[in-house]
């Protein structure tokens, strides 16, 4: 399974959308993606890259296409 297969994959995981609706989400732009919810992407995201994000990242992580820049900073490529 390739890097962006698995991002794709925490966000269906964390928040029961398809993946084809992944691209387009934002922090509170459905109500999955509550406080709650943000907590089970980063441990979904976690898992599935095996790493610790700091504290400063998670609350930065407020999109898809945030998190892939966030991503970068430890070492992985989407």
């Amino acid at each position: 399974m390739s890097n962006l297969e698995k991002y794709n994959q925490a966000f269906v995981q964390a928040f029961g959308v398809s993946e084809d609706a992944v691209e387009a989400l934002e922090y509170q732009s459905i109500t999955e993606w509550d406080s709650v919810g943000h907590m089970g992407l980063i441990a979904e995201l976690e898992d599935a890259f095996d790493i610790m994000m700091e504290t400063e990242d998670i609350i930065e992580f407020s999109s898809y296409a945030e998190g892939k820049n966030i991503l970068k900073k430890y070492d992985v490529t989407i």
